[in-house]
């Protein structure tokens, strides 16, 4: 009882959170308490006040897929997850189908037919009992002493069920049963209604008093389950990498690594997850559903976009989409939309694996950034509930292949959608959830994704289809409180074009541009002249064509006093030949 209470009181907390979304202070402060002592380490936020803040963001470390870096334990819990599947696949015994069997029941001997008298005596319990001969002892359990005989006429309709429940045992089908708590006498002849059981109503009815179990009735009782095995191929592969560990692929022990990392190294529970996930393929078809169409609603929800700091490919998540109401409506509008969206999600997730190297010291996961900017609330059940499908899928079936969940542009209600999907995710799970708001979302992202590779409008400089730049390296230059730094960008040629871009974290500078010439008697020119560039500017990017040889500066003047600024930079010099 009191774990129903304690249910029950979950499931209205939770639903309080949700009706008093709007509320953002009360939200805000009953939420974060709540997200702080239950799960520590599930969402950590970045501190706005400290410019190094990212780098507390998360715990989780990545680990080698080397064996010769595994610790020992690690090392013994591969080798038997090896020799299980081993076995699994060669027997043929990976994939296990169920069916049903009766159960096999003796059947009882059953005594010779008695006449309708001696039926009576054993059912009936009257005055006269006492002069009645129980002639069939195996009938009656447990007879009555001879000195209850002679002391009540009337019998209570207990002691006569006790006697007669030890005679039967299984009803007959279409049973009426009829109870009397005291035996009434009707004249010469006696009718006692008991819980004797019959099989048919009708005055030439015989009685059963054996617990014969028929043919018919054994189908009905509790059946065994027998395990029919089903044809396995040996060479099974997952995500490209062969399964039969005695086939020396370089990409197995990757792949088991990743099913025994989610379950803490611990090889049967590895061993059911790895054969689950199959048999979800196989059910669920995913390994056609690369050439699946699912329309052009949903290209814009998410995408993979460029690489980070480990070269691992980068998966774009953008809920705002959903905030039109047509799309959303054709996207959760029905249970066959709903489903189409899952799969599509898996299809997303393929692609990216795609582009992984699933070999020791390869890229063996991918980076997933959600962006909750605009997002619908949490009282849109059905995006919500999707999320939580997809997250349970992925993390099920795709273990250990995305090694950490940036959320930006996180909302204050967020934390009571994180506090209510947290039940469905595993620790290490969250472990890898890392999450900023607006203010510090480029200087987050720059954490884990070289600025060249961040998309501009979260602070970097990639563009699309740009044909400006290449490789150029981007420099970092850092202006301490209340000084100013310049940025020189040599232009040698007499004449070239001058590409280059600047961004400045959290902007709030003064900001110019000019062009000096190397020839001490000509003018300087003004590019951009001095202004100054508030928190939501964007990465900048200009250009200049030089008649002679000189020197471009960019100067960022700090007018903070306590924050220090980081300026990230890149150029290209463009000749007559190059442009």
């Amino acid at each position: 009882m009191t774990a129903e209470v304690k249910v029950e009181e979950k499931q209205v907390e939770s639903e309080v959170v949700i009706a008093s979304v709007e509320e953002e202070t009360t939200v805000k402060a009953v939420v974060e308490e709540e997200v702080q002592e239950k799960e520590p380490k599930a969402v950590e936020e970045v501190d706005e006040s400290k410019p190094k803040g990212v780098e507390k963001i998360s715990s989780f470390k990545e680990e080698s897929d080397f064996f010769s870096d595994l610790k020992e334990s690690e090392k013994k819990a591969l080798s038997d997850l090896k020799t299980k599947l081993e076995e699994a696949i060669t027997e043929n015994t990976l994939f296990k189908k169920k069916k049903e069997s009766p159960v096999k029941v003796e059947k009882k001997k059953e005594p010779e037919e008695k006449t309708e008298d001696e039926k009576k005596g054993e059912a009936v319990v009257s005055q006269e009992e006492a002069k009645a001969e129980t002639s069939e002892p195996a009938v009656v359990a447990e007879e009555i002493p001879k000195e209850e005989d002679k002391t009540d006429a009337n019998v209570t309709e207990v002691a006569k069920a006790e006697t007669i429940e030890a005679v039967v045992e299984k009803e007959g089908p279409k049973e009426e049963v009829k109870t009397e708590a005291v035996v009434e006498k009707e004249g010469p002849k006696e009718e006692v209604k008991t819980e004797a059981v019959v099989e048919k109503e009708g005055p030439k009815e015989e009685v059963k008093t054996e617990a014969v179990v028929s043919q018919e009735e054994a189908k009905a009782e509790t059946v065994e389950q027998e395990e029919e095995d089903e044809t396995v191929d040996n060479d099974i592969e997952l995500w490209g990498v062969p399964l039969l560990p005695s086939k020396g692929a370089e990409g197995t022990d990757v792949i088991l690594l990743k099913f025994l990392r989610a379950r803490d190294f611990k090889v049967n529970e590895a061993f059911e997850m790895l054969k689950k996930t199959l048999k979800w393929r196989k059910e669920e078809k995913i390994d056609s559903i690369l050439g699946e169409e699912f329309g052009e609603d949903l290209a814009s929800a998410a995408y993979m976009n460029g690489l980070d700091l480990e070269s691992r490919p980068v998966c774009y998540n953008i809920y705002s989409v959903f905030g039109n109401e047509e799309l959303y409506q054709r996207t959760f509008g029905s249970e066959q939309s709903r489903d189409n969206l899952l799969k599509w999600r898996f299809q997303l997730m393929e692609k990216g694996i795609q582009k992984l190297d699933l070999k020791p010291g390869g890229v063996t996961s991918l980076l997933q950034i959600h962006d909750l900017k605009n997002c619908p609330g949490l009282w849109k059940k059905e995006l919500w509930l999707a999320i939580k499908n997809a997250i349970v899928a992925l993390q099920d079936n795709y273990p250990e292949l995305v090694s950490r969940n940036v959320f930006i542009n996180v909302p204050f209600w967020f934390y009571a959608g994180s506090t209510l999907l947290s039940p469905f995710l595993t620790q290490r799970t969250k472990s890898k959830f890392v999450v900023t708001r607006s203010a510090n979302v480029t200087e987050t992202l720059l954490k884990y994704i070289p600025a060249e590779e961040i998309p501009v409008q979260y602070g970097g400089f990639k563009r699309e289809n740009d044909t400006e730049f290449s490789n150029e390296a981007v420099s970092e230059v850092v202006v301490k409180p209340g000084s100013s730094e310049t940025i020189e960008i040599p232009a040698p040629e007499t004449e070239g074009t001058l590409v280059w871009d600047i961004a400045v974290l959290g902007w709030e500078v003064n900001y110019k541009e000019e062009f000096v010439p190397t020839n001490e008697g000509a003018y300087t020119i003004i590019v951009q002249k001095g202004k100054k560039i508030g928190s939501n500017e964007g990465p900048l990017r200009n250009s200049f064509k030089n008649s002679e040889s000189g020197k471009i500066v960019l100067t960022v003047d700090n007018v903070s006093s306590k924050k220090k600024k980081r300026v990230l930079y890149r150029y290209r010099t463009k000749t007559g030949s190059s442009c």
